[in-house]
């Protein structure tokens, strides 16, 4: 595994398209006054300093023991009839998943539809190509994100919960694994808690298509309505939550909405995990405050190596946007946070290039359950790579534009929109590419890709 690291901003700031430096302004946050009641102890007081998620023992010493978890955080609290919904809905906490839902909220809709039969299931899928921060989650403070699950069945009155790990993470199936087991032998496990293995592919990560693949069927997308606390798993009301969100809504019930609120701001409360990658000193994972700008990230994982050209936040359903424009944005706020990926491209690469070939692997990873998916995404990429390799006319060009706003809402899952968001904002970003492939067949900048491409479509993922 590649080096993780829990950051906030370094002293000096990214370096601006222009090689100057920028220096970024620490982020704000707002304390709010409230309490919070749970079973078992009363009225919580936060503590001065809220609690992280990658707070403890060194990420890369393993997984976190029960007992040292235990030792460091203390029990885990219980709350009687939901009353850690309502603690939630104070905090303000978020899906970490890519859709940034209010956690609160889905799980009401749940609960109001259980009867004590509903489903909790953990999304460790994480199929996004440059993210790490679920794994990193998952294999060094699992306990964490197995006290998130319990917590979220007790909260929605499920009698079954589902850690649905992807195949390509063996380290992290095998720390919740041990997880659980370490647990069992305390007896504080009160549902069903198992593992099971997901499809290392794109799509298989979303929500209904994790409940597609639990009932026996392919991991894909389906149609909504019903939505899954209508009916999920076995068809049962059901949760899907990332398992960030899940280790998040444990540290809020131990120390409270207040202090949560605290670690970020009003429109972006608590944490947040993000993988810094690209052309940056220390890429890995960063838990940063909630606000944070993105000259704040860059600078958390030792400034950019090179002069940037342009920045993609939120992995590839995320948006290209330019060095000059980027710095002062928060994700999360002014613009998708998404999978949790920040990435720097440097000047000196072919941006067309790289965002031909996220198109590609875009494409290849569809669902292929409609046009827009099957046939759409497939144009588009074969038109923007030949607009990489120089042999595309202006037509061409044009044809991109048009493809794109009449694909757009037309897919019978979100998986087209995300690509033509990822799409629309190269094409804008790298408009000097363009024109330059256009007039003259190539750029004379380097074309070698700086965030994998790779093939997922041979057997065995």
């Amino acid at each position: 595994m590649r080096r993780h690291r829990r950051g906030g901003p370094g002293r000096a700031g990214p370096l601006r398209s222009d090689g100057r430096r920028h220096h970024p302004h620490p982020a704000g946050g707002r304390k709010h006054r409230g309490t919070d009641g749970h079973q078992g102890g009363g009225t919580l007081i936060a503590p001065a300093a809220a609690a992280r998620l990658l707070d403890g023992p060194a990420i890369d010493t393993g997984a976190e023991s029960f007992v040292a978890h235990r030792n460091r955080l203390g029990q885990l609290p219980r709350f009687i009839r939901g009353q850690l919904i309502d603690v939630v809905q104070e905090a303000g906490l978020r899906g970490r998943g890519g859709g940034a839902y209010p956690t609160a909220r889905k799980w009401a809709a749940t609960r109001g539809r259980s009867g004590g039969r509903a489903v909790v299931v953990g999304n460790g899928a994480e199929t996004e190509p440059m993210s790490r921060k679920d794994r990193t989650l998952m294999v060094a403070r699992p306990q964490l994100v197995l006290d998130g699950i319990l917590l979220a069945a007790e909260a929605v009155s499920a009698e079954r919960a589902v850690l649905y790990i992807s195949r390509a993470y063996d380290d992290a199936a095998a720390a919740i694994s041990r997880a659980i087991e370490e647990r069992r032998a305390t007896g504080e496990i009160a549902v069903a808690v198992t593992v099971v293995r997901a499809p290392h592919r794109y799509v298989a990560g979303e929500e209904t298509a994790a409940i597609a693949c639990l009932n026996g069927g392919a991991a894909r997308p389906g149609v909504v309505p019903p939505r899954p606390f209508e009916r999920g798993v076995d068809g049962r009301p059901t949760v899907v939550q990332n398992v960030e969100t899940l280790a998040h809504a444990a540290l809020i019930a131990r120390q409270g909405a207040q202090a949560y609120r605290s670690a970020g701001v009003e429109d972006a409360t608590g944490t947040v995990l993000v993988t810094m990658a690209g052309a940056v000193h220390s890429a890995g994972v960063y838990e940063l405050a909630g606000g944070s700008t993105i000259a704040q990230a860059v600078s958390a994982a030792g400034g950019a190596t090179s002069s940037v050209a342009a920045i993609l936040v939120g992995g590839y359903f995320g948006r290209w946007v330019t060095a000059d424009d980027a710095w002062d944005l928060r994700p999360g706020i002014d613009l998708p946070l998404g999978s949790g990926v920040v990435a720097v491209f440097p000047h000196g690469h072919c941006g067309l290039a790289q965002a031909a070939a996220l198109v590609g692997f875009l494409a290849r990873e569809s669902a292929r359950q409609c046009g827009p998916c099957e046939h759409g995404l497939a144009a588009l990429a074969t038109t923007t790579a030949q607009l990489a390799a120089g042999g595309a006319k202006p037509r061409d060009a044009e044809r991109l534009q048009r493809w794109i706003a009449q694909i757009a809402g037309r897919g019978a899952c979100h998986h087209p929109d995300g690509a033509l968001v990822l799409l629309s904002s190269a094409l804008r970003v790298f408009s000097g590419d363009v024109s330059t492939h256009l007039r003259r067949g190539r750029c004379d900048r380097n074309p070698a890709l700086l965030m994998p491409a790779p093939d997922w479509t041979r057997k065995g993922r």
